[in-house]
């Protein structure tokens, strides 16, 4: 895709949700989270690279002590369809016995967040929370549910806010939807 394709295709989107929308949003999660994990010093995991903008938003919002790092589990690799988990990386801060956080961009079908959440178990995480900036309604159920989440979005195609369209998009302040 060339840049003048890119631009058609954000031409063509529906915006969702704006900046101010997307701050309340935060602004709402960041009290929830800080108001039941504040006391717990947390590891907190982005997972990469969808989740960078919203945790790279969120972090200055989360006003106790914590460490930070990253995970990379991907399934779509550029693409619009989902398929195998794929491990890039892994935590590099032991997580054993902690409490931990993981921000993700979107809670969409489910697999790659349960895959997440199933793996820091399985390293020894005493307790797995995870916030999505949205979670797409799909109207059947997911093999995990967030514990937070900002904004629901509809089954469309979504980007924006660390979303991605084709590998696009992923810097706009808002969120956007391909019509359908």
């Amino acid at each position: 895709m060339n840049d003048r394709e890119a631009w058609e295709l954000f031409n063509r989107a529906e915006l969702l949700y704006g900046r101010t929308e997307i701050e309340q949003a935060m602004d709402r999660l960041a009290a929830r989270i800080t108001g039941a994990l504040g006391e717990s010093f947390p590891v907190v995991l982005c997972v990469m690279g969808g989740g960078a903008v919203f945790a790279g938003q969120m972090l200055p919002r989360l006003g106790f002590p914590l460490e930070f790092d990253y995970m990379h589990a991907t399934r779509y690799r550029g693409g619009l369809r989902g398929g195998e988990i794929h491990w890039e990386v892994l935590p590099r801060i032991p997580v054993a016995g902690r409490t931990v956080l993981v921000l993700d961009d979107i809670l969409d079908e489910g697999h790659t967040l349960a895959a997440t959440k199933a793996k820091l178990l399985e390293m020894g995480a005493a307790r797995v929370e995870l916030a999505v900036l949205t979670e797409k309604h799909l109207g059947r159920d997911k093999p995990v549910g967030a514990d937070y989440v900002g904004l629901t979005v509809p089954d469309r195609y979504v980007f924006g806010m660390g979303m991605d369209v084709h590998g696009l998009w992923r810097n706009l302040p808002g969120i956007y939807a391909l019509k359908e």
